[in-house]
């Protein structure tokens, strides 16, 4: 387990602005969170987040983004690692995988409270031409102490909620800007991979979107690897160091988390969820989906309609 805390000299400089920035986010959220305690904003790709409970799994595979925790902590889980951060820490996804996160501190008082925003390949690879910055491919997952610069965009976008009239002059020019701090600031290296159109992460990324759009079919792997342009050899070794997990165990954890989906969210019988994302054996699924989220299929089941 990896945790880092902010650095105490620098803690006045950024507390100010994370105060106010907890302010209008928890003004937001509370006026418009979903059911999931999830809010957009008129931003493209900037949301805020508002849990009240701990505990309950999130299983999502997640675009590469920017969390910027607030209020209480929370436990992102991909492959085998696991990543623990709480107020002032931001959370950094540089590939689109798997994660499994838990709410660890919450309340109906003090409840967790995020703000994030989905990164925009497009606009990093012009800013990375703009700017000449290098790529430099590092973990996809990192967690490290909020940059000041990063939080005062944030901020700066988030007073334009009350002011509807400078949204669509201000907007996006805040939006480049603060994924400009995000380039150079201390999560630069692992994010400036995105913008580079030959980067390792960037070829990655290829074989990451077939994987998603036939998850249910049978990999070949030959066919992954001609996409990114790379031997089988080093398709699997930059796969599992930028993903943490193999081809395979990519695609699994992608039919679990679909299968997870069918049945609480539709009512989907086990059975016909483990055929439809690609299951032979509904032993061998149940099995799985017991060692990714802890609980056999029925009872996360029963456990979901009682929640509800």
């Amino acid at each position: 387990m990896r945790h880092f805390l902010p650095d105490t000299a620098n803690l006045f400089v950024w507390s100010l602005p994370m105060l106010s920035l907890l302010d209008l986010v928890r003004r937001h959220a509370d006026a418009h969170a979903d059911r999931f305690g999830y809010a957009l904003t008129p931003f493209r790709g900037l949301g805020v987040v508002r849990q009240r409970h701990r505990g309950e799994l999130q299983v999502v595979v997640q675009k590469p983004l920017i969390a910027i925790c607030l209020q209480g902590r929370k436990r992102v889980t991909m492959g085998t690692s696991s990543f623990d951060y709480g107020p002032g820490e931001a959370l950094v996804i540089t590939a689109d995988v798997p994660t499994i996160s838990e709410i660890t501190e919450a309340s109906p008082v003090a409840p967790y409270y995020a703000v994030a925003l989905e990164l925009d390949p497009a606009l990093l690879r012009t800013l990375s031409v703009e700017a000449d910055l290098r790529a430099c491919d590092t973990a996809s997952v990192r967690i490290e102490p909020a940059d000041p610069d990063v939080t005062d965009a944030a901020l700066r976008l988030m007073r334009l909620l009350d002011r509807p009239a400078a949204q669509p002059v201000l907007g996006e020019a805040l939006l480049r800007e603060m994924h400009y701090w995000l380039m150079t600031g201390r999560h630069g290296a692992a994010i400036r991979a995105l913008g580079a159109v030959d980067s390792h992460a960037h070829r990655i990324a290829r074989a990451v979107a077939l994987i998603r759009q036939d998850y249910a079919t049978k990999l070949r792997i030959a066919d992954l690897a001609a996409v990114t342009g790379m031997s089988e050899s080093s398709f699997h070794l930059h796969f599992r160091a930028i993903t943490t997990l193999s081809p395979l165990q990519f695609q699994k954890q992608l039919r679990l988390i679909e299968a997870r989906r069918l049945m609480l969210a539709q009512g989907t019988a086990i059975s016909h969820a483990a055929n439809t994302v690609g299951y032979e054996s509904v032993p061998q699924f149940t099995r799985d989906y017991a060692r990714l989220f802890g609980t056999p299929p029925g009872k996360d089941m029963r456990d979901a309609r009682l929640s509800a």
